[in-house]
């Protein structure tokens, strides 16, 4: 059988049911890599976030209809980057907190002859909180298969039948982020035209991406400049349109970087903006902070406060032009 470079793209992930909700929390607040406190209590601390959080979470979901699509997303754009890439790759999803995980994700790559692997994640902006964790997490149990020496047999893999010889020198490339990626700046340039009205220079353009604790960016990472790139990308095929940049989602007591997104909306609203555009810059599909914030949650409040026109472009998702820039992305890092 032909050896084949085997292709895994690492998202978040999100509860599937909402019997789920609850666990996905745990799992999301028992990684370091998110939440520093001792590693002793680490375990207890999450499980009690988790019960608490989940009653809160669950009417979130139940608007959303009782899941989160991230999962089906995230399975679509891998079977269309399979497709695009040929039968030369292997695609499979790793999610970092629920379904698929990344263990499961590598008993279905290692059916394969492999001869190169590279990690894709599907978060644009690269943070030790997403990218970086998810990175660990495959570090962490790729190890389980290499043993001391070159070879180790995984026929302990379950769910693996003949399986082959994973080799722990084939090469493994980690795509840390493609912010200002040309491909994909034109993906989402084109999918926000796609969803504008004829008269969308009327409009305030307002970014939304996911808030990180404050502490993070000063300890150096480069999240909150990546994003602030893309946007300055991205509006440079919008002339003369006004525009901002807000945060959503923040958890705890800590300082996070703002503005909030819906502090942002108040602010607008007072200076007289009837028509907004939000748009979803961190995200490439939908999960909670799409459908749930920006769609429920912020949605009515700009109505509250007087917008009378309130426009959410969509997430990317199987997009042409994403897929399209996924696969260049994957062909790149061979390449160099």
């Amino acid at each position: 059988m032909k050896k084949k470079i085997g292709v895994v793209l690492l998202n978040m992930g999100g509860p599937d049911s909402l019997d789920a909700i609850q666990p996905f929390l745990y799992n999301l607040f028992s990684d370091h890599d998110i939440i520093q406190i001792p590693k002793p209590i680490q375990k207890p601390v999450a499980f009690l976030i988790s019960r608490l959080r989940a009653k809160k979470t669950r009417k979130y979901y139940e608007i959303m209809g009782g899941k989160s699509p991230q999962k089906e997303q995230t399975l679509q754009q891998a079977e269309k980057l399979q497709s695009a890439l040929g039968e030369d790759f292997k695609v499979v999803v790793a999610m970092r907190y629920w379904h698929p995980f990344t263990e499961e994700a590598l008993q279905e790559l290692f059916k394969e002859d492999l001869k190169g692997i590279v990690l894709l994640p599907l978060y644009p902006h690269y943070s030790r909180t997403t990218t970086g964790s998810s990175f660990n997490e495959f570090d962490r149990k790729v190890k389980k298969y290499i043993k001391s020496g070159k070879y180790t047999v995984l026929s302990t893999l379950k769910g693996v039948k003949n399986p082959y010889y994973y080799s722990s020198n084939i090469p493994i490339k980690k795509i840390n982020c493609f912010f200002n990626n040309p491909d994909y700046i034109n993906a989402m340039v084109t999918n926000i035209k796609e969803n504008l009205p004829a008269d969308y220079k009327d409009y305030y353009f307002l970014f939304s991406a996911h808030s990180l604790p404050e502490k993070i960016i000063l300890d150096g990472d480069p999240y909150q400049k990546q994003t602030e790139e893309t946007v300055r990308l991205i509006m440079q095929h919008f002339q003369g349109v006004k525009y901002s940049l807000a945060y959503q989602s923040k958890v705890g007591p800590v300082k996070w970087l703002e503005p909030f997104t819906d502090q942002e909306i108040e602010r607008l609203a007072k200076e007289g903006v009837k028509k907004l555009v939000v748009i979803p810059v961190s995200f490439v599909s939908e999960h909670s902070e799409t459908l749930y914030e920006l769609d429920y949650q912020y949605g009515q409040l700009a109505k509250e406060l007087g917008i009378e026109s309130y426009i959410r472009i969509p997430t990317l998702k199987t997009h042409p032009l994403f897929i399209e820039a996924l696969k260049n992305l994957v062909i790149k890092s061979l390449q160099g």
